[in-house]
């Protein structure tokens, strides 16, 4: 279920906004815009939908446009033309009063630098948005300590928050925001300010908060290892304009332009690349109880494939057979492939990421398997090169012959 649906949003900064708009719209670039009428694009039609209880992570690079976007979700800036849509309800529409019962029950929002106030406890910050909606002093600072103890800030609500560290001074901006409980998190490079360290603790944090809290979180940054790291699905912003959405897998197999190439490149795949984008879903199998010998033996011929996954009729995995175990077991007399089905062996699922499927790597070059979880039916197999090439960055495909070849060779 959509959330929030943004629709044709451009914000334009200057004074000859209407000129600009025209000449958007005739698709002229932000360049020629800005020559023409002193206009600046700060935000280029932008279209997309966040659904309920999705981390929502927008992400370029200095003056892409991607914290003017999130100001304008909240209208902390005033959207030049288009609609932001929160429940139904098109909040670039409402009135001061209803836009700030938006902004104080439906959207809270988290800044890079803090914004705490420095005369007053942890606590007492806290409960500050509790205390503008005149919630009785009781009341708001019983939530302000649930809050305070869910963000690991027990015992530290009646210090002052100059004293603290800055990635304490972050949780409490954090502890203030979901003191209102509001729908919607707006992050806004909230961790950029953080030492690495710290910074890498804050993202594990608020990964652990959001399994407990399911909250719609729109979180901003130039970093893309940590727009992977937090992202459902992810933005990337280039002057202005969204240039793909998708999910961090989505972006780093199927980049939309060279931009976004050059972003994903240096990424470390291993831990986000899964077996259900690298696996072949239609691969050789041998069918127990249809195939037999002859017809197993004639797979491997026709294929030239000297082991094949086994499988029952109705396609659950049972293992995997070898040429020379066939070749001796037909030797022996036997009918059928039972006694050849290797069963001891490593299983992946759709979202086992690369770095989980290395230690399956085997000398013998086997594929690994990919089961449905539920049913345990072979939906694929991923070869062992695609785990290497998406470990080293090699691709062997183009005249270098890789390890598990030349091991595979020496087997068969």
């Amino acid at each position: 279920m959509s959330k929030l649906k943004i629709e044709d949003l451009t914000l334009l900064f200057g004074h000859e906004k209407e000129k600009a708009l025209t000449l958007l719209k005739q698709g002229k670039t932000k360049a020629e815009i800005f020559k023409e009428t002193g206009c600046t694009v700060a935000v280029k039609n932008a279209s997309f939908s966040i659904k309920q209880g999705e981390f929502f992570v927008i992400m370029g690079l200095s003056g892409s446009g991607k914290s003017s976007l999130l100001r304008c979700l909240n209208r902390l800036i005033e959207p030049t033309s288009g609609s932001v849509i929160l429940n139904k309800v098109n909040i670039t529409n409402l009135d001061d009063k209803g836009l700030q019962k938006v902004r104080r029950k439906e959207m809270a929002m988290v800044f890079q630098n803090f914004g705490l106030l420095p005369h007053r406890s942890v606590i007492e910050n806290v409960a500050f948005g509790l205390e503008l909606q005149e919630i009785p002093e009781k009341e708001r600072l019983e939530k302000a300590k649930s809050v305070i103890d869910l963000v690991g800030l027990q015992g530290y609500e009646n210090q002052h928050t100059a004293s603290l560290s800055g990635g304490m001074q972050q949780r409490v901006g954090l502890a203030r925001a979901l003191a209102n409980d509001p729908e919607i998190l707006l992050m806004d490079e909230a961790f950029s300010a953080l030492d690495p360290l710290i910074r890498k603790q804050m993202q594990d944090e608020l990964i652990d908060l959001q399994e407990k809290m399911h909250k719609t979180i729109v979180f901003i940054t130039h970093d893309l290892d940590e727009a992977i790291q937090l992202g459902d699905r992810i933005a990337i912003m280039k002057d202005g304009e969204i240039v793909q959405i998708g999910t961090p897998e989505d972006i780093l197999t199927n980049p939309a332009t060279d931009y976004v190439s050059s972003f994903v490149e240096k990424v470390d795949r291993k831990s986000i690349i899964t077996a259900g984008s690298l696996m072949f879903d239609k691969p050789t199998v041998a069918i127990y109880l249809k195939d037999g010998i002859e017809g197993t033996l004639r797979k491997m011929r026709t294929s030239g494939l000297t082991t094949l996954p086994a499988v029952s009729i109705d396609k659950h995995f049972l293992g995997f057979v070898y040429l020379r175990d066939v070749l001796e077991i037909k030797a022996q007399g036997e009918k059928t492939i039972k006694n050849a089905i290797i069963k001891d062996v490593p299983v992946a699922y759709a979202d086992t990421t690369v770095e989980q499927m290395l230690p399956f790597i085997a000398e013998n070059g086997r594929v690994v398997p990919v089961i449905d979880k539920d049913t345990h039916k072979l939906i694929g197999v991923v070869a062992q090169t695609s785990l290497l090439i998406e470990t080293t960055g090699i691709n062997w495909d183009h005249g270098t012959e890789s390890p598990i070849d030349k091991i595979h060779k020496e087997i068969i």
